[in-house]
């Protein structure tokens, strides 16, 4: 077998060697025609290059071509189109035609051929497989024309310099076929105008179809009712034309998504049919996002109930028009989901929303506290708000309300006081301040005895309870106050409730408001912290001046009570003792004093009852009735009419001139003489006092005032650091201390009793001064004189009313008319 393949080939090889040398002794310059076998033998044996041949082909680029159900390819003609082709021998130097005869392929294209293409440079592949050529095909004006295709080879190198091979045809088969279709007049879907204006309307529609999306279905239908009850008008117009769509939320949903997706689509398609490619990738895809999605969506998330309101009828329409697809899925939807809530805030959420949105709602802080607190009482208990007991102010159940008991309760501050027997946190009682209003403190009316009276219920609560069952409790009116107790399960006993602090509804009200309440009677801020109150002053509770550890020094007819009463009344009705001319601390002193009240006990024979004031006699001295009753005659008539307590004479006596309201001290080692200011004071009545009861009465004399009004002058530059004069401020010595206060009480009431150590140099100085001129002792009131009272008090009411001859007057220029002529000390 082997032997007649060699001789086969043998054969082949004579033959074409000899039709070669033929031709070539002829000169013939025709092209050569050979079988497949002599191109093989000529390839093998290096002579002329093998002829192209296609197998296949496609369309390089993206170009406007149909593919027909046969596979024919289908090109507009006369448009330059890029094929590549596929097959055998394929080379650069090949050349590309086309014609409109079918042929079996390797048949010679003789007629009817357009064109003659060559390859792209550089397109044959390696393997001489594959190759590019741009070509187009001519228009024969009909229909559609069918063009075969045909390929050659030019050789630069032949046996007469320059060849060309035959054209031969490749063949009818459908997928080398190529079929012309004439280019349309209009290459788009619609005209131009109308597709620029389609595509700027569905950007719209798309961008409205987006921000509804997130406008509407973010108004949940609890915030839309919130708006509708609460809203401006405006808010509440919005809100009443988006309810009913908003209620069917699944089918205004799908409705939304459907119409957004059509028309994202619809205008896809407008943009590749404008342009082709990357541009119509890019110009679609900015277009939906910026204007389709970004703009939109910024808009609606902010004002998105007054876009939905306007546009609600476009709204209606496309629920219209996506009805017999959106409505199914929305019902099933519905059945699958359920129906839709809307937001719910528990109580933390709540309250973690009103603190977030405080820098953009119109709450005030303190409303924002409020809230806050009333949504915390759940949370809170008593025991983190009570007072606890020993921080509790408390009576003993054996307990005297006498007067320093009651002012101590005054003084406290509160309302209700829980009384104890033995341990303090054994609460037997509660006592009411109001229970106080018709006590007399001078009955010593025992504590447990008001408490078995009116018997107040004691209310106790556990520490665990919170404070809105705590509120409720106190709202049914049994009490509003509760001690607070607890277990105790640590012993080796039973449990037992232990008291361990008390709870009101004032801390029950504090919690809600988040701020301490505080009136006119608290001492302190925080009953927890026990922080004192920066503006509560005990100075100016008036009541424990006078009793436990500021009790008077010296004793005095009046009883605190009545001091208490005597203090305002003078202070608030009387201008002499206003608090500008007289200091609060000397007026008190002034009242504590022995000789400022004397008694006055009514004798049988009434007249022998010494006057208070006779008419036409001076007198330099102040009387106001505390107690009993004075008749009073009146005029050269003898009108007679009587008075009570608090009912005062001699009020003239007490205008100071201008020379006692100058300054005490003018220079160094200067004062103002007080007997000239004394005599200039006195004042004769034209009526006549006496007593028709037994009376108790304050006696204040001018230079009492006197000294008074200058010993509130040095007060007053005592706490403001400087001096009555002209003086720099200094500190006062020791001994100038001692020696100012080892002179008597009036002297004592100008320097504040001379205990206070930040006194200025010029106060010192005026006392140094006072006390070598021996001002108080030349006074014509003697602090010292109840025996020469006494007598001058028993003597017979005509003795008394005799007129003083020249020479008493002349021994003493002032008499009193309440009392006897006063000795020189």
């Amino acid at each position: 077998m082997a032997i007649l393949q060699s001789c086969a080939v043998g054969l082949q090889l004579v033959l074409a060697v000899g039709i070669f040398s033929s031709v070539a002794e002829a000169g013939d310059s025709r092209l050569w025609i050979r079988t497949r076998s002599q191109r093989q033998i000529d390839g093998a044996a290096g002579g002329i290059p093998r002829q192209p041949s296609i197998t296949g082909m496609r369309l390089d680029k993206d170009m406007t071509e149909v593919t027909a159900e046969t596979g024919v390819l289908s090109v507009v003609s006369d448009h330059a189109v890029t094929f590549r082709f596929f097959g055998s021998n394929l080379a650069p130097d090949m050349q590309l035609a086309f014609t409109r005869k079918p042929a079996e392929r390797n048949a010679e294209c003789v007629e009817d051929i357009s064109g003659k293409f060559n390859p792209v440079n550089g397109s044959v592949s390696p393997s001489a497989t594959s190759v590019l050529f741009v070509a187009s095909l001519e228009s024969t004006g009909s229909a559609n024309d069918t063009y075969y295709l045909c390929v050659s080879r030019l050789l630069e190198n032949g046996p007469t310099g320059r060849v060309q091979l035959q054209w031969i045809h490749q063949g009818i088969e459908p997928w080398l076929q190529i079929r012309t279709v004439k280019a349309p007049d209009n290459p788009h879907l619609l005209p131009l105008w109308l597709q620029v204006l389609c595509i700027i309307i569905l950007l719209c529609l798309s961008g409205l179809f987006s921000g509804l999306n997130l406008g509407l279905m973010t108004l949940d239908p609890t915030e839309l009712k919130i708006v509708l009850n609460c809203g401006s008008a405006k808010e509440q117009r919005y809100a009443k034309s988006i309810m009913p769509l908003r209620r069917k939320g699944n089918f205004l949903l799908c409705t939304l998504l459907l119409g957004n997706v059509l028309v994202n689509t619809t205008l896809t398609i407008l943009m590749d049919d404008l342009t082709s490619g990357l541009i119509a990738v890019i110009g679609a895809t900015m277009g939906i996002v910026i204007f389709g999605e970004i703009i939109p969506q910024a808009l609606c998330s902010r004002h998105g109930m007054a876009v939905g309101a306007n546009t609600i009828w476009l709204t209606k329409f496309f629920m219209v028009m996506t009805f017999p697809l959106s409505y199914p899925i929305s019902r099933l939807l519905d059945c699958a989901l359920g129906a839709e809530i809307g937001h719910v805030y528990n109580r933390e959420r709540l309250m973690e929303l009103i603190k977030v949105t405080h820098g953009y709602n119109d709450l005030e802080q303190e409303e924002v506290n409020i809230i806050s607190g009333a949504l915390e009482l759940k949370k809170k208990t008593v025991k983190q708000i009570m007072t606890p007991l020993n921080d509790v102010f408390m009576m003993t159940y054996d307990a005297v309300l006498d007067f320093d008991t009651v002012s101590e309760i005054m003084r406290q501050g509160y309302t209700r006081v829980p009384v104890y027997d033995g341990s303090r946190t054994n609460v037997v009682a509660l006592l009411n301040i109001k229970d106080l209003a018709l006590v007399d403190p001078d009955d010593n009316t025992p504590v447990k005895t008001l408490c078995k009276f009116y018997n107040h219920h004691v209310r106790t609560v556990f520490d665990d309870t919170t404070l809105d069952v705590m509120l409720d409790e106190f709202k049914k009116g049994r009490s509003h106050m509760a001690f607070v107790q607890r277990v105790i399960t640590e012993s080796d006993g039973d449990p037992f409730y232990e008291t361990v602090g008390v709870v009101t509804l004032e801390d029950v009200i504090e919690e809600v408001i988040q701020s301490e309440i505080e009136d006119e009677m608290d001492t302190t801020a925080d009953n927890r912290k026990r922080l004192r109150r920066r503006d509560f002053a005990m100075a100016q509770q008036d009541a424990p001046v006078f009793t436990g550890a500021s009790a008077p020094q010296y004793q005095s007819l009046i009883t605190p009570q009545l001091q208490l009463a005597t203090f305002q009344f003078l202070s608030t009705s009387l201008e002499p003792f206003n608090e500008s001319l007289i200091a609060p601390t000397i007026m008190r002193r002034l009242l504590r004093h022995a000789e400022s009240a004397r008694f006055m006990k009514m004798k049988s024979d009434e007249s022998e009852m010494p006057c208070l004031y006779t008419a036409g006699k001076p007198a330099d001295y102040f009387v106001l009735i505390l107690e009993g009753r004075v008749e009073v005659k009146v005029g050269t008539e003898y009108l007679l009419f009587q008075s009570g307590p608090f009912t005062y004479f001699g009020i003239s006596v007490l205008n100071l001139t201008h020379e006692v309201t100058s300054p005490v001290v003018q220079s160094p080692g200067t004062t103002t003489s007080v007997d000239a200011v004394s005599l200039s004071g006195t004042f004769i009545p034209d009526f006549t006092v006496y007593p028709v009861s037994d009376l108790l009465y304050l006696y204040i004399t001018r230079s009492q005032y006197v000294a008074a009004f200058r010993a509130s002058i040095v007060e007053r530059s005592t706490v403001h650091g400087g001096g009555t004069g002209g003086g720099g401020g200094g500190t006062l010595t020791k001994e100038d201390a001692a020696a100012a206060a080892s002179v008597d009480w009036n002297k004592a009431l100008q320097f504040k009793r001379l205990s206070i150590a930040g006194i200025s140099q010029d106060a010192a100085n005026t006392a140094a001064a006072l006390k070598r001129t021996s001002l108080l002792a030349n006074s014509n009131v003697s602090l010292n004189n109840d025996h020469h009272q006494q007598q001058q008090y028993n003597a017979p009411r005509e003795a008394r009313e005799k007129p003083v001859d020249d020479e008493a007057n002349a021994t003493s220029p002032v008499v009193p008319n309440g009392g006897p002529p006063t000795p020189k000390l």
